[in-house]
């Protein structure tokens, strides 16, 4: 093309700039031929006319459309040149924040000065496997590009990162280490990658150090290489350094700091163990006061060197070691700060010998102070004849000085790096490795001395070899291609190294000048002067004459040679070393000794552990003519790094130049100026150019169709060969075919092609886009001029109406004024008559009113007369009628009286009456009765002795009746007496009586007083309390009002947190599962290693063993059980055939009647206590005989009651013996139906003995009762009291006893009284308390109330929500705390009791199965071994039994060797019902032994086929529902009632009986967690290869995505042909696969949901990761795929019905990136926008995606810096996590909720095929 079609309006160029090198400008004037200058404007709007000369092709380069812009690869630009390569570099650092850029081979690594969150090991995780130019640039990508094609290649790599000290090289190299150290962590248990890695620290404390540029400089190159097996697992490392900066030791510039070891140990002095060193802080010592500055910022290097610490202990150096090496770090300290006096005559020095640091010195070293202080100041010359010890100047001496303490530090060095070596090699064989080498970069500084020198030389060597290896690879590309090529030219400088190291080049002439006794720095110049005067390369500078310029391919430098002998020679006089070899500390003495003459000791370590690589050099090594020349180090540094080239010349290099952006260390600040230098010194310029050179661009033949198909014509598109229409087009559209070239896949295009091309197809854009503007803007004028005709006759249509409206208006107004007018005369004339009639109409009804109320008056006084009238004639006749009343009442009261005193006249003779006598004594017949008895037997003797006592009868008659007369008259007056105190006592009693009552009125009056108010206090303070509940809702309706979206919002967060802590807790156990799972999976495959081949595992080996799976049962019984069972064991009866349901029953009454009895018997006590106090009381007063026999009475029938009950004790004893010794005489015979019927009748009668001793028993209580009721009744007599003392005639015929009996029963009756007042008190009093400490725990919660309330309302609306909140969630966790309480309580005693009840069970079961064993074998015998599948047992149990010996077959046909093909149309999870039947048999024979080893046997083999079958989704999730299904029936047939609330009666027969395996089913549990985890880890192998494809590369809607150009990282040699795409077809084929294995497999919903949202997790994260650092998917129609993707990936959950597993809610973060990359990314509304719809996504990561929206045509607009300024405004509140990227690793806990089954064992079939013949039905 010729210039004036490129350099046209509108095009934008780069001219120079001073300031900013490279200046943007757009041409405002096509350029024509023979013009001399271009119009140019610039980007401030300023004209500029820029001269040009075509001739001489001096032209400003042209600019790249902002299409291309920002590319990931420096080479996919089109014009390949310097100003844009510099201007994508910069607006990738600043305007995107990436610091890392392509450019070709070569990774471009900018400093950012500040620590980025793209290191973690989720962004290795995500670059691990991932090709080069897939991803966005990152060292991880050159890393896992090297590892790739090391383990593909089986060729050796190297990364090579270089750089300017403070552009991150050795951050580079760390990073690089740290992902091999992941991705190929060791196999075994050495952990070498963690020693690999801990080498990092060690070497930045010794090699590392604080300069102007840089705070963490590596003053040293070293080359790592890490070695890796066969299976590319890391087994070792070496390393070598090069060129250690001695002169820091001893010297730093302003503001620079010594080796960062020196800095760590005066931080640490103070600690006990580093006393003995006498150090202070670094401002004291010398060598490290001279920078000024001695601390960093933002360093604790006390810190930094405990990690040193911790580092060379993990590397195995010995703390002793450790201790010396800082003796020896502290020494050279010492040295430094020793004084040195000179003396007068200057020629000579001293030391004082009070020198503390030279004594700390020569102590730290274990040397004779006196030695090294006259060493120090003197040397000796040695001649042919003679040795002379000549004294030295005080320069000399301070050079020596300084010359031994960089001796010292750099033997220490090469020891530390030695050991280093020793402790990362390994006895494996080494079969690959990758080396990195972090050397220092080009440098230039004001003055250059020896160290830049080697820098530069060494620089040279490696620029020569990047060379060669762009242009090998370019090459490589074009034959690989098969297109024509031609010799690229490009820059050797195989001539400047030649001036360096050929014959008699610069460091020759050093070597041979140092040899020269008087050899000078000035001379050596001037040799050089002489010798290369005429090289190109070489140049003396005009000013001086004692510096030279060296012109490198980077830039030109000036040397000067001061100093470089004497750096070159390194020389420490010998004494001082002999000194130090002679040291007692063998390390020094080592240190000295080991010094080799030749390559430092470093390169020793390398031959040994490189031995087996074989290398090559490419040039021969140079003679070393004599011992001397070795010693320089000039010519050490030749050989290593001839040596490093020749092993970089046998690996494939890989290379990161590192860039440092500006010298003040501000973050993303860049500076062209600095950067422009380093692209030049790097190389990356240089490979600019070389691509340049040949076919820059590169475009496969499908993406260059998708993009320029617009510049085709319709017939070209009819052909279906996308290769022949491609070619086609560009022959039409470029003329030159120079400018392109067609290859097998791809089309190569020359430097500007590209962006010619896209010039095209922007004009065709434009064309077309004026085409459709002009089209719309035509009917856009159409449509007005329509509009504004339509809007013209629509205004005259109105202004019509108007006109006509108005005129009707006024005659409307006109016509109205009329009516008006009449309207108002006529209401004027109405009112006026209306006046006058109203006055009329009050005059009438005044005076009507008047003459009423006259009436009125009138009628109202002859009404109140005739009332008068009325009352008086009322008063007289009630008078009359009250005297005529009295007047009878008189008569009536005289006649009543009258009547009154007969009748009391006859009461009174009746009193008198022996019937009323009779009656009062009804008591004494009895005691007639017996009277008269007596007296008939007398009358009988009286008739015998009549006639002998006739004679003295008369007599003794007389005599007697005298005596009845005095008997008589006595009486008489003691009954009077008698009844006098009798009155006086009942009298007393009486009053007592009414003083008891009163008072128990009075107690009880104030009993109910004070009830009454304590009610009516708890009355007012629950009305109070329901009072401030009212108030506190009301507040919190008004908060809940207040903050009803910031309420809402907390709750569901809190709810979400403890549903988070509560999933954390559950993945936390999950994840020890999976540790536990993969520590027994690691355990297995060592063991496997160790014992190779065949091998059986011991028969008593499992997993799941322990001690004793069922705990020892307590054979202590309840009650008196417990003597009769010890003795049943002591006689060993195994077998006793008992009905433990009717024992337990009768044991269970006995229970009751024993607590019966002591209930009883405490009643009977305390009636017993009340009998006593009264008999005491009648003791006292004449005891009542009665009484005392019915206490007699009562006491005798409880004795007999207690005998009754121990004899019923006792038979019951005896007959538990007579079953036992029953049980053992039939045990042989096996009789257990007799002994059962025997056993059955002595129970029986003894249910019948226990119900009489209960009604015995009844009788009892109902006889204590009938006494309680009697003496209570004793209160009944006081009316009858009362009723005899009111007869005052009667008290002469009332009988003594019936006096004292009836004194007795009031006495009863007031204790009685007492007694109930004393009960009521204490009642009352216990009430008291009782509604007191009601009040008081009230009081408390109301204070708590109140202080709660006054502590919410000093909170905000959101504090008190989330307060009351915690109130409500620590009351609700006191209650649940209570409840496990009361809950473990009832299991325990559940427990208790099932233990007890299988000791009896067992024992009665025994006989059962004997029984049912010896018939079991009986049928064994007639069976067949072939099982027929339709058949069913009619008396199946649900039970399989199998022999002991075949269990190993049960699990190898049921487990090992099952297919899940073969169980295809069965019931689902077939063999989990099988174990549970066998399961079940071993139950129900109470063979624990077998049901331990069937589920260890069972478990094992479940892990077995796991391990088998690791990679197999079908067996995984066959095993996954078996194991699931198997821990149900555990569960639904364990006996707790939890599980058994959906069983049917049938499935409730067929639970476990003997064993609880509640241990077992957590075994199980962790199983299935691990199934589980296998499971997903299967799912995800298979799915993540095709997500990145599917998802973000594969046009589900064709001909949305554009296609940009590709970089050289396209074209990654880790790329293989023909890679397999993906659609989402792909993965929803996948995922339908899943779905119908899982389902036909029977794996419960629940986990079926838990697996499809874990897997849709994986795909968001593994999809987001990708967009997150591929910066080609970030685009607008990306944004639309994804979204597409999406919905039909929601639309398949919703056709699976699975919905609801929340699968949708893991893809939210995908879904919100796919609308950010939608949205309008302008304005501040649109900011807002995007930060209330990306709630799920996090700041950093939609910063990023931002910083990576690219557009994919230019009529897209970038976003802006400012844009996302503001979008980081406004999310700076955000907590947001600092990771980046999703963690795709991460797996749900998994929740496996109890799903019993509603089949029955019995209905359970078993196919032929499974070949299960032994097991039997049962």
């Amino acid at each position: 093309m010729s210039y004036s079609e490129l350099y046209s309006r509108y095009t934008r160029v780069w001219i120079p700039d001073p300031d900013e090198v490279w200046r943007s400008a757009e041409l405002t004037k096509d350029y024509k031929d023979g013009d001399k200058s271009l119009q140019l404007r610039l980007e401030d709007d300023t004209i500029l006319e820029y001269p040009v000369d075509v001739q001489n092709n001096q032209v400003p380069f042209l600019r790249n459309p902002d299409i291309l812009v920002g590319e990931n690869d420096l080479t996919a630009l089109s014009h390949l040149h310097e100003p844009a390569v510099l201007h994508n570099l910069k607006v990738r650092f600043l305007e995107s924040n990436h610091i890392y850029t392509y450019c070709g081979i070569v990774l471009v690594a900018i400093n950012p000065y500040e620590q980025l969150p793209i290191y973690g090991q989720d962004v290795i995780y995500a670059y691990s496997g991932q090709n080069m130019g897939d991803m966005d640039p990152h060292i991880f990508a050159v890393a896992e590009e090297a590892y790739k094609q090391m383990a593909r290649d089986e060729k050796n790599q190297s990364i090579i990162v270089s750089g300017e000290s403070g552009a991150g090289k050795t951050v580079s190299a760390k990073y690089a280490m740290r992902y091999f150290a992941t991705v190929g962590g060791s196999a075994s248990d050495t952990n070498i990658e963690e020693k690999v890695l801990a080498s990092s620290p060690i070497m930045e404390a010794i090699g590392n150090a604080k300069t102007t540029r840089n705070d963490n400089s590596s003053r040293f190159g070293k080359y790592i290489e890490i070695g890796f097996d066969k299976k590319y697992h890391i087994i070792g490392a070496n390393m070598r350094t090069y060129l250690l900066e001695k002169s820091r030791v001893v010297f730093q510039a302003d503001d620079e700091r010594n080796y960062h070891i020196f800095y760590q140990l005066c931080a640490a002095a103070s600690l006990p163990e580093f006393k003995e060193l006498s150090l202070t802080c670094a401002e004291d010592f010398f060598y490290t006061a001279h920078g000024g500055n001695t601390s960093i910022e933002g360093v604790d290097d006390a810190e930094d060197f405990e990690k040193t610490r911790q580092a060379l202990t993990l590397l195995g150096v010995r703390e002793n070691h450790q201790i010396s090496i800082f003796k020896i770090i502290a020494s050279i300290l010492h040295l430094g700060s020793v004084e040195i006096q000179a003396e007068r005559d200057g020629d000579s020095c001293s030391i004082p010998p009070q020198d503390e640091h030279l004594s700390n010195f020569c102590r730290l070293l274990g040397i004779e102070h006196s030695q090294m202080e006259h060493w120090l100041c003197h040397r000796k010359l040695v001649t042919a004849s003679e040795t002379y010890v000549k004294t030295m100047s005080l320069q000399q001496v301070v050079n020596a000085r300084d010359a031994l303490a960089k001796h010292i530090y750099a033997q220490l060095f090469s020891w530390i790096v030695e050991h280093i070596n020793k402790a990362l090699q390994t006895s494996l064989k080494q079969h690959s490795f990758i080396g990195v080498l972090d050397i220092y970069g080009f440098e230039t500084f004001e003055v250059n001395s020896f160290e830049q020198f080697c820098i530069n030389y060494a620089n040279e060597k490696l620029q020569q070899q990047f060379n060669s290896h762009v242009f090998k690879l370019e090459q490589e590309e074009y034959m690989k291609e098969q297109i024509p090529w031609t010799l690229i030219d490009f820059y050797d400088n195989q001539p400047c190294i030649d001036l360096i190291e050929a014959k008699l080049g610069i460091l020759d002439l050093l070597d041979e000048e140092c040899k020269v006794p008087k050899g000078t720095d000035q001379n050596w110049a001037q040799k050089l002067y002489e010798r290369h005067s005429n090289s190109q390369h070489f140049q003396k500078p005009r000013m001086s004459n004692t510096a030279f310029i060296v012109n490198h391919f980077a830039d030109k430098v000036e040397y000067l040679s001061d100093g470089f002998l004497e750096k070159n020679r390194d020389t420490v006089y010998e004494e001082q070393i002999n000194i130090l070899k002679a040291s007692k500390f063998p390390l020094v003495a080592d240190l000295f000794h080991d010094d080799k003459d030749s390559v430092p000791a470093t390169n020793t370590a390398k031959n040994r552990s490189s031995s087996k690589i074989n290398i090559r050099s490419s040039r021969p090594l140079m003679k070393v003519p004599n011992k001397e020349h070795k010693k320089s180090v000039g010519y050490q540094f030749r050989t290593s790094l001839n040596l490093l080239m020749e092993t970089l010349n046998a690996t494939t290099p890989h290379y990161v130049r590192c860039i440092k952006p500006n010298d003040e260390k501000l973050p993303f600040h860049f500076d062209p100026k600095r950067a422009v230098q380093q692209l030049r010194a790097c190389g990356v310029l240089e490979t600019i150019r070389i691509s340049a050179a040949g076919y820059p661009s590169r475009w496969t033949y499908h993406d260059f169709f998708n993009r320029y198909r617009v510049l085709m014509k319709k017939r070209e598109l009819a052909n279906t060969d996308k290769k022949t229409i491609c070619k086609s087009v560009l022959e039409g559209l470029i003329k030159d075919p120079d400018k392109f070239q067609f290859g097998r896949s791809k089309i190569f295009f020359r430097a500007g092609q590209v962006a010619y091309l896209e010039k095209l197809r922007a004009d065709k854009f434009r064309e077309a886009t004026i085409m459709i503007q002009k089209t719309v803007r035509g009917w856009l004028q159409k449509v007005k001029y329509r509009r504004l005709r339509a809007a013209t006759l629509s205004l005259q249509r109105f202004s019509r109406g108007f006109l006509a409206r108005r005129l009707a208006e006024h005659l409307r107004r006109t016509r109205a004024a009329i009516v008006l007018q009449k309207q108002y005369r006529m209401l004027k004339a109405r009112r006026a008559y209306l006046r006058v009639r109203r006055a009329a109409v009050i005059i009438q009804s005044c005076t009507r009113a008047m003459f009423v109320r006259r009436n009125y008056r009138q009628v109202l006084k002859e009404h109140k007369a005739t009332i008068i009238q009325k009352y008086a004639r009322a008063w007289m006749a009630r008078s009359r009628f009250l005297r005529q009343r009295r007047a009878a009442i008189v008569i009536q009261c005289a006649f009543r009286r009258l009547k009154a005193k007969q009748e009391l006249k006859a009461l009174k003779i009746e009193a008198r009456s022996a019937e009323h006598l009779k009656r009062l004594n009804v008591g004494m017949e009895n005691k007639v009765v017996q009277l008269q008895r007596k007296i008939d037997d007398q009358n009988k003797e009286f008739k015998t002795l009549t006639e002998q006592l006739s004679t003295v009868t008369s007599t003794h008659a007389m005599e007697v009746e005298k005596l009845k007369k005095e008997l008589a008259h006595y009486q008489q007056n003691q009954e009077a007496d008698t009844s006098l105190q009798l009155q006086e006592e009942v009298q007393s009693l009486r009053t007592e009586l009414l003083k008891a009552q009163s008072e128990r009125r009075v107690l009880e009056d104030a009993h109910n007083k004070e009830n009454g108010e304590l009610r009516k206090r708890v009355a007012d303070l629950e009305h109070e309390n329901a009072l401030l509940k009212d108030e506190k809702e009301c507040l919190n309706n008004q908060i809940l009002r207040q903050s009803k979206a910031e309420s809402s919002q907390s709750s569901v967060e809190e709810n979400l947190l403890m549903k988070k802590e509560l999933e954390e807790e559950r993945s936390r156990y999950q994840n020890l599962v999976k540790e536990y799972s993969q520590l027994e999976q690691r355990y297995e495959n060592l063991r496997d290693e160790q014992t190779p081949g065949h091998r059986k595992n011991p028969s008593n080996q499992s997993s799941l063993e322990s001690d004793s799976n069922y705990p020892s049962i307590s054979t202590s019984e309840i009650g008196d059980t417990e003597d009769a069972l010890q003795q049943m064991e002591e006689i060993g009866i195994e077998k006793a055939a008992m009905d433990m349901t009717v024992f337990l029953k009768l044991q269970k009454r006995v229970r009751e009647l024993e607590q019966e009895r002591k209930k009883l018997q405490v009643q009977l006590e305390k009636e017993q206590q009340d009998s006593k106090k009264v008999q005491v009381e009648q003791q006292n007063n004449g005891l009542d005989v009665d009484q005392d026999a019915d206490i007699a009475y009562n006491s005798l029938k409880r004795q007999e009651l207690e005998s009754e009950n121990k004899k019923l004790k006792n038979d019951l004893n005896e007959l538990r013996k007579a079953v036992a010794d029953q049980a053992v005489r039939d045990n042989s015979t096996h009789s257990s139906p007799d002994s059962y019927t025997l056993l059955l009748n002595q129970l029986k009668l003894a249910n019948e003995e226990l119900e009489v001793r209960k009604e015995e028993v009844l009788i009892l209580r109902t006889q204590i009762m009938n006494a309680d009721q009697r003496r209570l009744s004793g209160k009944n007599m006081e009316p009858n009291i009362n009723a005899r003392t009111s007869w005052p005639n009667s008290e002469k015929h009332v009988d003594q006893e019936d006096a004292i009996e009836a004194y007795h029963g009031v006495c009863q009756t007031n204790r009685l009284l007492e007694a109930q007042l004393q009960a009521q008190s204490l009642e009352h009093e216990e009430e008291v308390e009782h509604l007191k400490a009601q009040v008081e725990a009230l009081k408390e919660e109301m204070d708590k109330q109140q202080q709660t309330f006054c502590q919410t309302l000093l909170l905000s609306p959101e504090a008190q929500v989330e307060f009351g909140v915690q109130q409500e969630i620590s009351r609700l966790t006191n209650e649940n705390l209570d409840f496990k309480e009361l809950v473990e309580k009832l299991e325990k005693n559940e427990r208790k009791l099932k233990k007890q009840l299988k000791i009896y069970m067992k024992k009665v079961q025994d006989l059962e199965a004997a029984q049912a064993l010896a018939q079991n074998d009986r049928r064994h015998h007639e069976l067949t071994r072939q099982v027929t599948v339709q058949r069913k047992e009619k008396d199946f149990q649900g039970m399989l039994e199998y022999h002991k010996e075949d269990e190993a077959l049960l699990i190898r046909n049921l487990v090992t060797d099952l297919k899940p093909q073969m169980l295809s149309g069965t019931v689902p999870c077939l063999p989990a019902y099988i174990l549970y039947m066998c399961v079940r048999h071993a139950d129900y024979t109470n063979d624990d032994l077998k049901v331990h080893s069937l589920l260890s046997s069972t478990i094992n083999g479940v892990k077995k086929v796991l391990k088998k079958h690791n990679d197999d989704f079908e067996m995984t999730s066959f095993w996954l529902s078996n194991t699931c299904r198997f821990l149900h029936c555990l569960k639904q047939y364990s006996g707790d009632e939890g599980f058994m609330t959906q069983n049917t009666a049938k499935q409730n027969e067929h639970c476990l009986k003997n064993f609880d395996l509640t241990e077992y089913r957590q075994v199980l549990s962790d199983l299935s967690i691990q199934i589980y985890q296998q499971l997903i880890k299967i799912a995800e192998g298979l799915l993540q290869p095709m997500i990145v494809s599917a998802m973000l590369e594969n046009e589900s809607i064709q001909g949305l995505s554009g296609v940009r150009p590709t970089g050289y990282r396209k074209r990654s040699s880790s790329m293989v042909d023909g890679e397999n795409s993906y659609c989402l077809e792909a993965i929803i084929r996948q995922m339908n696969s899943f779905h119908t294995v899982l389902c036909d497999q029977g794996l419960d919903p629940e986990i079926i949901l838990q697996v499809f949202k874990q897997l849709f997790y994986m795909i968001n994260a593994v999809t987001l990761n990708n967009l997150l650092l591929r910066k080609d998917a970030c685009s607008w129609s990306t944004g639309m795929q994804l979204r597409y993707n999406i919905s039909q990936l929601e639309e398949w959950l919703r056709g699976k019905n699975l919905h609801q597993s929340g699968a949708v809610q893991t893809m939210e973060p995908l879904i919100q990136a796919a609308q950010l990359l939608q949205l309008k990314k302008k304005t501040p509304e649109d900011a807002e926008a995007i930060c209330s719809l990306c709630t799920s996504l996090s700041t950093q990561q939609i910063v990023k995606i931002l910083n990576l929206y690219t557009p994919l045509n230019e009529f897209e607009e970038r976003v802006t810096v400012s844009f996302i300024r503001t979008i980081q405004a406004q999310l700076q509140e955000r907590n947001d996590p600092q990771q980046l990227l999703l963690d795709s690793k991460h797996v749900f806990p998994v929740l496996f909720p109890y799903n019993p089954s509603a089949l029955t064992m019995d209905s359970i079939h078993i196919p032929a095929c499974l070949n299960l013949e032994f097991l039997n039905e049962v």
